[in-house]
């Protein structure tokens, strides 16, 4: 039995075709090579189109198809991982009416802050377990004060994993997962949220069917089928936000476990069976993937919008045809602290950690006849990396303590200088593991589908690559002058 996982990832979309019964990666893809763009019309504004996305999966799954490894035909089951908080709408004939408005879009931080205060911080906090923030509620909010006309003429509103199975199977649905991270989840009453759809006046016609995260959400239809080489009717049976699944891909299940990623964002996410919040709503909480209403399974989110996207800034004005190996390299021979130089990596729209403040990118203390552009790839890999201590920080004041992180040697977890960074500022051990998110999506379809009986048998065998321990304090010293820094710009901005 053959698994296909789609990962709408926002730089890329990542396909991978796995085998049940050995769990082995027939064939992956990635469409397109180069970075997808963002559609940026006015400052903090992020959107994509989600027909690219659409357009994209297709070509990937083509793409693995062409390798001849397998026969398309033996796919049975379809898992779906995707980026968070972005907002989908269609009319009734399920027709796309805008740009996705995406998760790192902050036009609605206004919004979501007066909702925060006119329905109260104590339901907020203890019943949402966040502000509404700029999440996916409060983006339909933006558009129904904004764009009255298309407001008017939505349906459904969705996710884009919903969107892209949408498009697979011609049905609409939702689960406690995708709802709690667009807040319209209810925790202590275990539903969807009446007092958020009443106060920002949405029916809750346009809310999907909600689903399990594992289940069918719909099958594929013919005509798609037709289109891509595969059997028609396979189901789609796991959906899931991209931290959740990659928490997911990396067995990361039970309280006290924690994951991380540093792609397009960088976050820290560790399972809880407590509904856990913090006060300022600086990290966020969501159902996991197996959180039901017996067993309480929730995924406390620290989110850094600019990592992954921080680097690969760096990388192409310091020359596209640079590789990030290269850089690596070169920044592997400059001292720990960079001679002074220091990254605040806080460039990619309103930072939730930072109480939604917009403090941009700073560069600080640079030396014109000291410092090299290996300087500036390592101020910018320790910058990074001294965000996550900032975030894990808050984590572990809302009791999210660990033992041990686990993450894919992936993105800048393949950079040693990164990782020398990352292990030695937090001060916790670092498994790293040979995973991917689409691979994740394979393993989840395959839960929902059947084909594993349980989570154990899913990742059975599941052992990390590397293990990194901490080694250096001299990073401490360096992260305390990074702090100042970020202190002082906070104190000056709005």
């Amino acid at each position: 039995m053959l698994l296909l996982g789609i990962d709408i990832g926002t730089s890329s979309i990542k396909v991978s075709i796995v085998d049940a019964h050995n769990k082995q990666v027939l064939a992956s893809a990635q469409y397109p090579e180069s970075e997808s763009p963002i559609i940026a019309v006015k400052p903090g504004w992020a959107e994509q189109s989600p027909k690219m996305w659409w357009e994209h999966t297709k070509m990937a799954i083509l793409k693995c198809n062409a390798t001849g490894n397998y026969n398309p035909l033996d796919i049975q089951s379809i898992g779906i991982a995707y980026q968070m908080h972005g907002l989908v709408v269609v009319d009734k004939d399920q027709k796309i009416l805008r740009n996705s408005i995406i998760w790192c879009d902050s036009r609605a931080v206004e919004i979501g802050n007066k909702a925060f205060a006119e329905l109260g911080e104590e339901y907020c906090l203890q019943h949402l377990l966040n502000s509404p923030g700029n999440f996916t509620a409060s983006k339909l909010a933006w558009i129904k004060e904004n764009e009255p006309d298309i407001f008017e003429k939505t349906d459904k509103i969705m996710l884009p994993g919903d969107y892209i199975s949408m498009e697979l199977t011609g049905e609409v649905t939702a689960s406690a997962e995708t709802l709690s991270e667009g807040v319209f989840y209810d925790f202590v009453e275990n539903r969807l949220s009446q007092k958020i759809l009443n106060y920002f006046g949405f029916s809750e016609n346009i809310i999907p069917e909600i689903r399990e995260v594992f289940s069918v959400h719909g099958t594929l239809l013919a005509s798609i089928a037709a289109e891509l080489g595969l059997k028609k009717g396979i189901p789609v049976s796991y959906k899931a936000g991209d931290q959740p699944n990659n928490a997911l891909s990396l067995n990361v299940l039970q309280p006290g476990e924690i994951a991380a990623t540093a792609g397009t964002s960088g976050v820290i996410y560790g399972v809880s069976d407590q509904l856990i919040y913090d006060d300022e709503s600086r990290i966020n909480t969501f159902a996991h993937v197996n959180h039901s209403e017996s067993e309480r399974r929730l995924g406390a989110l620290l989110c850094i919008n600019g990592t992954g996207s921080m680097y690969r800034w760096m990388k192409n004005i310091l020359g596209e045809n640079t590789t990030y190996q290269q850089l690596n390299e070169e920044a592997s021979h400059i001292p720990v602290g960079s001679n002074n130089l220091q990254v605040l990596p806080f460039g990619n729209g309103a930072e939730r950690m930072l109480n939604n403040k917009l403090i941009g990118t700073q560069f600080i203390n640079i030396d014109l006849n000291l410092h090299t552009r290996a300087h500036l790839v390592r101020a910018t890999q320790e910058g990074i990396a001294f965000a996550f201590r900032y975030g894990f920080d808050i984590m572990k004041e809302n009791g999210m303590n660990a033992k041990v992180i686990k993450a894919g040697r992936a993105n800048l977890f393949l950079s040693d200088v990164f990782v020398e960074a990352f292990v030695n500022t937090i001060g916790v051990p670092l498994e790293l593991y040979k995973n991917d998110g689409s691979v994740g999506a394979a393993l989840g379809a395959g839960i929902g589908s059947g084909a594993f009986a349980n989570f154990e048998e899913a990742f059975e065998n599941t052992e990390p690559i590397k293990t990194v321990e901490p080694t250096l304090n001299t990073y401490e010293a360096e992260y305390s002058k990074w702090l100042e820094s970020l202190k002082s710009h906070l104190s000056k901005s709005k």
